[in-house]
């Protein structure tokens, strides 16, 4: 795969930035389709999170887990150690997360709103479950580009670009994915808009933290990559696969997650 030369000459930092900024733009524009879709088509929505899932199933085996125990074969403990080490540490901070901030899943009621009580409004609510689950997605690109600096040959820039188009093209449908049910419930579509562009402006600030935090502490680099996908893993089985079969579209959403598996896969082996 061939890169422009002034990106590779670019700070990690700085690709991880521009990285994430991709990811959170293609958020805003899935968003932006409540200006144009006048009514709501819930088995597309189903699908597209089925699609969502898949991706971030790919995305944490191929972009950061094989690394992670490719690394973790040139170090002195077990290769194994540190991506299961990281893999549950992702889990369990997400895990934390999940039960402190408060949030709302996109088809539950607000008597169902989960972390500490509070009286924020349900569009709140919707729009943190969504910022909850980019929090690791945007953690992962940042991880992949700091991770390429390092000269591993499992990890690459091309390899990181990869997993920011994957990243982006599953948060297109994201982005409508909370656009529209805050529209449906009455919210003006500018508000629905922003709202579901708000939910993608986490993932810069994690991929500058992440690609930073590796580029100064080699050593957590296996761990990082893991922990990344170790915090995936977790959102999409306790988020993204229960709403997308919520709604009695089951065969359909689990087919968008076998598309979404393809496209993350076929993108990590051809251009990473």
């Amino acid at each position: 795969m061939e890169l422009p030369a002034k990106f590779l000459e670019l700070n990690p930092v700085l690709q991880a930035l521009f990285g994430t900024l991709f990811t959170w733009g293609l958020t805003a524009a899935g968003a932006g389709l409540v200006f144009l879709v006048q009514r709501e088509n819930q088995k597309l929505l189903d699908i597209m999170l089925g699609f969502a899932a898949g991706v971030m199933i790919a995305a944490s085996f191929w972009s950061l887990l094989a690394p992670a125990i490719e690394m973790g074969a040139r170090g002195p403990l077990p290769e194994w150690f540190p991506a299961a080490t990281g893999f549950l540490l992702g889990a369990l901070f997400l895990r934390l997360a999940d039960r402190l901030l408060p949030h709302l899943h996109l088809v539950a009621p607000i008597e169902k709103a989960e972390g500490i009580p509070t009286r924020w409004k349900r569009t709140t609510l919707l729009v943190l479950a969504i910022t909850l689950h980019n929090i690791p997605e945007g953690l992962a690109v940042g991880v992949a580009f700091g991770a390429a600096a390092h000269g591993f040959e499992s990890a690459t820039v091309a390899g990181a670009i990869a997993l920011a188009l994957g990243i982006g093209i599953q948060n297109f449908p994201e982005g409508l994915a909370v656009s529209m049910p805050l529209a449906r419930e009455g919210v003006s579509k500018f508000k629905a808009f922003w709202f579901g562009q708000l939910s993608g402006m986490v993932e810069p600030v994690a991929g500058v933290i992440g690609a930073a935090a590796v580029l100064t502490w080699r050593p957590i680099l296996p761990y990082a990559l893991a922990f990344a996908a170790g915090a995936m893993i977790y959102v999409v089985i306790e988020e993204v696969v229960p709403e997308a079969q919520e709604s009695g579209h089951a065969d359909a959403a689990t087919m968008g997650a076998i598309v979404g598996f393809i496209v993350m896969m076929t993108l990590d082996v051809a251009l990473g």
